[in-house]
């Protein structure tokens, strides 16, 4: 999620040099630059499970499935998607490859500090890249994920909540138990 804007008004190339120097990630919106914060525990294990669990099914397909440290620009944003797959020829920004311009599907790990980010500005960003084809929203704090499928021009939504339930991605079954595998949850913390 990104923050408070660090330095206005660089164009593309030059966020791209200060981020390929950088220690630390940050995004890019309309020549503004922002800081991300850290993942939690959570985060990071779904995550983790995100990409064991279709990685090796969208292999089979001609996909390659990428963590958070493969930026994806569409237009003036770039920003780190917690994961992303590309189906058929990778197409990069630049020589440097670390920027992809034709994602087929980006999965965001929700939490309280970046939710209303993933639903609006990134979302509405990521709904003008033509190769788009699934946007997830996996929630940390709750069994549930929320897909969007480009469908004819529109954007279908699906909820998929609780260990028997699952979903497919880009063609490839995706199980709700397996996912949150590791991950205490909200309602385990009460028991």
């Amino acid at each position: 999620m990104a923050t408070q804007p660090k330095i206005p008004d660089y164009t593309p190339e030059e966020y791209l040099a200060l981020e390929r120097r950088a220690e630390r990630k940050s995004e890019y919106i309309d020549g503004m630059i922002y800081a991300m914060s850290g993942a939690s525990i959570p985060h990071n294990i779904l995550v983790a499970n995100l990409i064991m669990e279709i990685g090796p099914a969208l292999r089979t397909r001609g996909c390659q499935v990428f963590p958070s440290d493969l930026k994806v620009r569409q237009g003036t944003r770039f920003f780190y998607p917690d994961v992303s797959a590309v189906c058929g020829e990778l197409q990069f920004h630049d020589s440097a490859k670390d920027v992809v311009l034709n994602p087929s599907l980006i999965i965001e790990v929700l939490s309280p500090s970046t939710e209303s980010y993933d639903r609006g500005m990134k979302f509405l960003t990521y709904q003008k890249i033509p190769s788009l084809q699934e946007y997830l929203l996996v929630h940390q704090d709750c069994m549930l994920v929320e897909q969007y499928r480009r469908s004819e021009g529109s954007w279908l939504y699906l909820r998929k909540e609780g260990a028997e339930d699952s979903l497919e991605a880009l063609g490839c079954h995706l199980n709700l138990a397996q996912l949150y595998s590791g991950v205490s949850l909200a309602d385990d913390l009460d028991s």
